[in-house]
């Protein structure tokens, strides 16, 4: 069908043209029904100036600031590096431009806590990327744990990369374009490859997590490594007394598997979760106990990278309550992630409360 756009646009800005713009949010900006790809952002010029042709950018800036500066911008989008992120969001909320910043939305407690300070000082909104929470399956069975299904007895979740992964996503993603000229943070970010893979895909898990079950308060973890594998096995006490487990595993000799188990006390929820480049909803089969029937959603608009912005521009133009993750949940996914680097060390628990430092 053809993008119908409404008449109200939310003019977005994005920031760094690499792999995770390419392959997600120029797309998404350009097919959004309530947003605009205004403008594109890098230091790279041959990269930058073929990413607005190829996409329609209306400007393109070399200069962060000025784009910044730019009042006819909304709205930015951080898709660079990890480290980044909090500096990148400072300055467009200073600028009095909300904010899509891509997970993890910091790599340390003490830059998130200031970060969040600015979003309550700017008066914007700032919306994590953690874009399952547009999953039109999960949102389906955030709706039945947050009402039918009464008290949490327990949650699984997991998370396991494939070996295979890329032979399959190179065939479906746009060919990436690179730049000599990209700007890269001073720290080979995968040197540390435990590090690496907490942050890059620890952090979806733990979301996942607290969107169905809230408040994480501890965490038992252990991490074997063997054969290029990193195995976590991560045990949550959740603040309502659920018990909860995660599996993070890149990668397993096998298909990828994501997906999430409930248990309640009315019923249960049962989730399979795609690779996201396929752009498929979850398949998610919620049991209710009152008919002893399961219910599933078919059918569903699984662009969760386009229903981020979405969301954030409905919130934005409209005044919408943010269906994506607040800044909040951006620091307790850091605060989650640091607790699980301390247990692991310490092989003991650790509160959340008490951490601190960085990932």
């Amino acid at each position: 069908m053809p993008i119908v756009k409404e008449s109200r646009l939310l003019n977005v800005g994005i920031l760094g043209c690499g792999p995770i713009a390419q392959a997600a949010h120029f797309e998404s900006a350009a097919k959004a029904r309530n947003a605009a790809l205004y403008a594109v952002c890098d230091v790279a010029d041959d990269l930058r100036e073929r990413m607005a042709i190829a996409h329609g950018a209306q400007k393109s800036f070399k200069d962060y600031a000025q784009m910044l500066a730019d009042p006819a911008l909304d709205a930015v989008i951080i898709a660079t590096a990890d480290g980044f992120h909090v500096e990148a969001s400072k300055l467009a909320l200073a600028a009095g431009k909300h904010v899509l910043c891509e997970k993890p939305l910091g790599i340390s407690v003490e830059e998130v806590e200031d970060l969040q300070a600015a979003v309550k000082k700017s008066g914007k909104l700032l919306q994590v990327g953690h874009m399952l929470r547009f999953d039109p399956g999960l949102q389906s069975a955030k709706h039945f744990v947050d009402g039918e299904m009464g008290e949490m007895l327990a949650l699984k979740a997991w998370y396991c990369d494939s070996t295979h992964r890329y032979t399959m996503t190179d065939a479906i993603q746009p060919l990436m374009v690179k730049s000599a000229n990209a700007r890269k943070p001073g720290t080979d970010p995968k040197a540390n490859l435990e590090r690496y893979f907490m942050l890059a895909h620890g952090s979806h898990l733990v979301d996942l997590a607290r969107y169905f079950g809230g408040e994480i308060v501890e965490v038992e973890a252990r991490l074997r490594q063997r054969f290029g594998a990193y195995c976590w096995f991560i045990d949550l006490a959740f603040a309502s007394g659920a018990m909860g487990h995660l599996d993070l595993t890149v990668a397993i000799r096998g298909d990828w598997s994501e997906g999430v188990q409930i248990y309640g006390q009315n019923g249960s929820v049962s989730g399979k979760i795609y690779n996201p480049w396929y752009y498929k909803s979850s398949d998610v089969e919620i049991f209710h106990e009152s008919n002893a029937t399961t219910t599933r959603v078919l059918g569903a608009d699984g662009h969760f990278y386009r229903r981020q912005l979405e969301g954030l521009a409905d919130a934005a133009l409209h005044g919408k309550a943010m269906a994506g993750a607040t800044v909040e949940d951006g620091l307790a996914s850091v605060r989650a992630m640091v607790a699980v680097a301390q247990s692991v060390a310490s092989g003991k628990p650790v509160k959340l409360a008490s951490v601190s430092g960085p990932v």
